[in-house]
């Protein structure tokens, strides 16, 4: 059974405050979506919204996403006591723009913060007189007491949080936004999520674990939480199979996790329960790692093919070892490509059976610091190579919080400012990059030359332009 063990009943004395969660996102996104992605949801805030009530501390939600401009959200922020962010990066510009608008219509509100940039990027949040608290890290063990009693806390707080996900109750979906047009909630199938291209809809988006625990250059998510321990196998299922017969059917998974294949044993205790108690083994997205696909080959296709993994998430990220050792990503080439075949391997023979194959859904990174043209041309060789693919390529982008992040900060080079961290596909990011050369190699100027060093074709498509995504 799931567990609420974080905080005891809160009984409010005298008038309860009105609190506001704000769920962050650009203007419209629960409108008139540009995409499937701008419609997930945030398992932060329904985690923690989640907790909250369960402890009798209520709040009211809505989200910037559904609404179309700021006079909007304007009007729909007066009247209360206390605003509450999740603040990622990438929203940091909606965050610190909703903070002010909150304390013109509402000058006497307090306004509680925390989320990755807190962590990641503090002397941003600090700079924004508008946040009254800043919580840095997990806050499942500390939500409860900082909202009910912020006077008791510094500006900038510590948070707690679980030491497993065992410890997390199941997320209570209905706090999450609606969809906020009839257009949209016609195939949202809210509370679950829409379709994105990756299985049928309505698709259950879910967590398994929590970090990262890899070192990555351009990364920043180990900077933001500790490992903690993973969620159970049984309490996935069982999560799975109550949103199924509560929202469902279910159509199909998406395991948000960073890294899905690691830890082998409860890798094999998924693949032994889950097609033995899940209502149905839906097909599911999921995420691994070049290196650990070869380090665990037979673990890898034995999930691919009893559990439904189809659809492989794996960031190749570059198919140039030079480029790959600037990332840190502790994969090679030969790692990639080793990933690659198997996958080919077992969809052909897939495919053969009648059954449909699994593909690969690939983050790709260009115009890294220190990559050359030449590095170019390989990555979009091991595209071409890949005969099951759907890149999702994106321009390098140096976040706060990682390594490689910090050092183009530092040298002045960083593009990327607290106006301009919403990740529009074809902002150039980094000083110094031949952003034209990577436009002409997306839209298929390069193809002969990359095509030439290529033993075996398998993409022919020369226009990669509409592949370019948020970084």
């Amino acid at each position: 059974m799931f567990k609420n063990l974080f905080n005891p009943k809160v009984k409010p004395s005298g008038k309860e405050p009105r609190r506001l969660w704000l769920d962050l996102g650009d203007l419209g996104d629960l409108v008139n979506p540009a995409g499937p992605h701008e419609q997930w949801q945030d398992h932060g805030m329904g985690l923690l919204r989640t907790i909250l009530h369960q402890n009798g501390v209520m709040t009211d939600m809505f989200s910037t996403r559904q609404c179309t401009s700021w006079e909007e959200v304007e009007k729909r922020m007066k009247g209360y006591d206390m605003l509450i962010m999740n603040v990622r990066s990438y929203t940091f510009p909606i965050a610190y723009r909703s903070a002010q608008i909150f304390k013109k219509v509402n000058p006497n509100g307090i306004v509680l913060t925390g989320g990755m940039h807190a962590t990641v990027a503090l002397d941003e949040m600090l700079a924004v007189p508008e946040f009254d608290k800043i919580c840095q890290g997990p806050g499942e063990n500390i939500i409860v007491n900082l909202v009910t009693n912020p006077d008791a806390f510094p500006r900038v707080i510590l948070g707690v949080g679980a030491k497993s996900m065992a410890e997390w109750p199941m997320i209570d979906r209905t706090l999450w936004p609606e969809p906020a047009s009839k257009k949209l909630a016609a195939k949202f199938n809210w509370p679950l999520e829409p379709e994105c291209g990756w299985g049928p809809p309505p698709v259950a988006t879910i967590l398994t674990s929590r970090v990262c625990p890899w070192q990555c250059s351009f990364c920043n998510e180990n900077s933001y939480i500790p490992n903690m321990g993973r969620r159970p196998v049984d309490m996935v299922i069982e999560e799975l199979n109550y949103l199924d017969e509560t929202y469902g059917p279910i159509g199909s998974v998406v395991i948000h996790d960073s890294m899905f294949f690691q830890n082998p044993s409860w890798l094999e205790e998924w693949l032994d329960k889950y097609p033995k108690y899940a209502n149905k083994t839906w097909p599911y997205w999921a995420a691994a790692r070049a290196d650990t696909v070869r380090q665990w080959p037979d673990l890898f296709e034995a999930l691919v093919r009893k559990t439904n993994w189809s659809t492989v998430s794996i960031g190749f990220e570059s198919g140039s070892d030079r480029v790959l050792k600037i990332l840190n990503k502790e994969c090679t080439e030969e790692d990639n490509y080793f990933a690659i075949d198997l996958l080919t391997r077992i969809g052909d023979d897939m495919e053969a059976k009648g059954l449909k194959p699994p593909v690969f859904w690939s983050n790709i990174m260009l115009g890294i610091p220190g990559e050359t043209r030449e590095d170019a041309f390989k990555t979009m060789r091991m595209i071409k190579y890949t005969k099951r693919i759907m890149p999702s390529i994106s321009f390098y982008a140096p976040y706060p919080g990682s390594a490689l992040g910090h050092q183009i900060i530092a040298e002045g080079k960083s593009l990327m400012s607290k106006e301009n961290y919403h990740r529009y596909p074809d902002d150039e990011k980094v000083k110094g990059i031949d952003y034209q050369f990577y436009r002409d190699l997306l839209s298929g100027k390069y193809d002969d030359e990359i095509n030439r060093g290529l033993a075996t074709i398998r993409q022919q498509r020369v226009n990669y332009w509409d592949a370019l995504a948020k970084a």
